[in-house]
């Protein structure tokens, strides 16, 4: 038997010309009709739902397949055939995941099991060690809560205070009062590269440049921006990262969390187990070095390694020229949804948001609606989000929400704001 892998370049793939017909071929679930009574023929699928989740193209599919069915095995265990496929492979995803955020180097990528346990790492790794009593914490309350509950727990444990910036009318930082919030008492400021229900995208490298000037450290939740923005740590000066594979067209159970490598090497680690160790004695353990400091146990192999498929994937086509589309995308759809009546969109100007439109409808309950566009064949969430501080701001206790992927097109729109219309005559 010969064992083949489809091993990853050395080097980021050649640009493709962006032609989202073409792009959408590559999505299996894209291609299906959904069963109606009322359309023999059935319904196409219009998933706007990104931002929770984004579909996989056929390559990623076939690369996790490729990992289970060919050369499975434990990672950086074994130095038989498989074991050395794997551990090839986990290094090759590594190293693109480094090129992707501009980070300085592949040991400053940590595969975690998403954005959520990158977070909390850095909560307990960083947070529990660097902050004391007193010292502050600056969020605010467009913050998902997997980047505000675990704050809120670190504060309680230790003492520290949590301050917010204010957001603005239309749902931005309000950066006006950023000096009476960031002083020399803040020691972290924690923000959202992009925002889950306004699609706010946040200016990284300004706030981290006033971070550092009061001797605070900045971490970006970027679950949102990576997919869809050009993110470079070294350049915006960031210094911890986190995002999903799920929404960066990857598989879902991992996820990345970066750190500046001095900083890394100041942490302890978060969990304790499995090849996170240098030594260990009977009373004590010395540890590893980053990254496998903070990766106790089985990673999530195969996973870890699809998400290199992944990076390679968007990185073809262009994150720069995804965002275009999508930008263009979301104009379109604000434009045609301002014409229905009732309908009011949250969040600040298209040239300020990124690919996501939440929105109410007056006198439609947001669970009614959403299960309205589903009988038309319009996938969109709805709910509060995960940002129940935000909804109190915003005075609804839930919303519905239309996200968009570098797969979208307009005819995704039209049935959108089609299926809307049919929903409004139904439900008012």
């Amino acid at each position: 038997m010969t064992i083949e892998a489809t091993t990853a370049e050395s080097s980021p793939p050649a640009r493709r010309a962006y032609d989202v017909e073409a792009i959408r071929a590559d999505f299996p679930a894209l291609q299906q009709r959904l069963p109606s009574r009322k359309h023999p023929e059935g319904l196409p699928v219009t998933y706007l739902d990104t931002g929770a989740s984004a579909q996989k193209p056929q390559v990623v599919i076939d690369k996790e397949r490729e990992v289970y069915e060919k050369y499975y095995a434990n990672a950086y265990r074994g130095v038989y055939r498989f074991g050395a496929l794997v551990d090839e492979g986990l290094e090759e995803s590594r190293d693109k995941v480094a090129r992707l955020i501009g980070a300085a180097s592949s040991d400053e990528v940590i595969f975690t099991s998403g954005t959520t346990m990158s977070i909390n790492l850095a909560a307990h790794a960083y947070g529990k060690k660097m902050l004391s009593a007193g010292d502050e914490i600056l969020l605010n309350e467009m913050e998902h809560h997997a980047n505000l509950v675990p704050w809120q727990m670190l504060a309680k444990e230790i003492g520290a205070v949590l301050r917010f910036i204010p957001l603005t009318a239309d749902g931005r930082l309000d950066l006006s009062q950023l000096d009476a919030v960031l002083t020399k008492k803040t020691k972290l400021l924690a923000v959202t590269g992009m925002s889950n229900v306004l699609g706010t995208l946040n200016p990284v490298g300004l706030l981290a440049e006033r971070a550092h000037a009061v001797g605070a450290k900045i971490l970006v939740d970027a679950a949102q921006s990576v997919p869809h923005v050009e993110t470079n740590v070294v350049r915006d000066g960031i210094d911890f990262l986190a995002f999903s594979g799920h929404k960066l067209y990857g598989p879902s159970g991992v996820g990345v969390f970066y750190g500046r490598a001095e900083l890394l090497d100041a942490m302890d680690p978060f969990l304790g187990g499995g090849h996170m160790i240098e030594r260990v004695y009977r009373d004590h353990a010395t540890w590893s070095v980053a990254p496998a400091k903070f990766e106790a146990g089985t990673l999530p192999i195969a996973q870890a390694i699809a998400l290199g498929t992944a990076v390679d994937y968007v990185q073809a086509i262009g994150i720069d020229a995804a965002h275009a589309h999508e930008q263009a995308l979301v104009a379109y759809a604000a434009e045609r949804m301002q014409t229905i009546p009732g309908l009011k969109i949250f969040g600040p100007p298209i040239s300020d948001r990124g690919a996501i439109l939440s929105f109410e409808m007056d006198g439609v309950h947001p669970e009614d609606l959403a299960q309205l566009l589903d009988l038309q064949g319009v996938f969109v969430r709805h709910g509060h989000h995960c940002t129940m501080p935000l909804h109190d701001l915003l005075g609804i206790p839930a919303s519905v929400r239309a996200s968009f992927g570098l797969y979208s097109n307009r005819e995704d729109v039209d049935r959108f704001c089609a299926a809307l219309e049919t929903a409004r005559h139904k439900l008012l």
